[in-house]
């Protein structure tokens, strides 16, 4: 099997030519003039992102913190998991989830441990997700929302998120893989 990365492959498009389109807070939109298997050039916009954190939090009485977050892309109050981006100078991603739990929610994790890493929506944009188990969280740090977050804390069992993943009512796609990843974890 040809190597994905190494330009090789028959499906490879070459990228004749890259530059950022627009950038603001948090992306750049990126135009690329590429060259399918065709012959034919054609240009292709994403977005690049820096890569995320993501933490499914869990209390020590099992239950997840949760956060409600006003999502402006889609006009609502969002149920999700805490995550953000990876800073530049994070040089351990343990750590960056460790600060994002405790920005977002006020809570500290006894323990984190990784639970792998996925490209969201790579046909889209460019970044990674890390994903982490967060154990035994207890509200001891103090919440230090960014100046574009409205987010509210709150906790609910495992079970019931899960429910809502399958039922398709938890609609940010981080905290549903993290939640159904997780109760795949546990059934395997």
């Amino acid at each position: 099997m040809d190597d994905p990365t190494d330009g090789t492959d028959p499906l490879a498009w070459e990228t004749v030519a890259s530059q950022v389109d627009y950038t603001c807070p948090g992306f750049d939109v990126r135009v690329d003039t590429v060259r399918l298997p065709d012959g034919t050039e054609t240009e292709y916009h994403s977005v690049e992102e820096p890569d995320a954190v993501v933490v499914l939090p869990f209390t020590t009485d099992g239950d997840v913190v949760v956060i409600e977050e006003w999502r402006q892309a889609v006009g609502r109050v969002n149920l999700g998991i805490p995550a953000g981006s990876v800073e530049a100078d994070d040089d351990d991603l343990t750590a960056a989830a460790a600060r994002e739990l405790a920005e977002e929610t006020g809570y500290e994790a006894g323990s984190l441990e990784p639970a792998g890493s996925i490209e969201p929506a790579n046909g889209l944009l460019n970044a990674t997700h890390h994903h982490f188990l967060a154990h035994d969280c207890e509200p001891t740090a103090e919440q230090s929302l960014d100046a574009n977050e409205s987010i509210r804390v709150d906790k609910r069992p495992v079970e019931m998120l899960r429910e809502a993943a399958i039922t398709g009512n938890l609609r940010d796609g981080r905290a549903a893989y993290a939640v159904l990843r997780h109760a795949l974890a546990r059934a395997g």
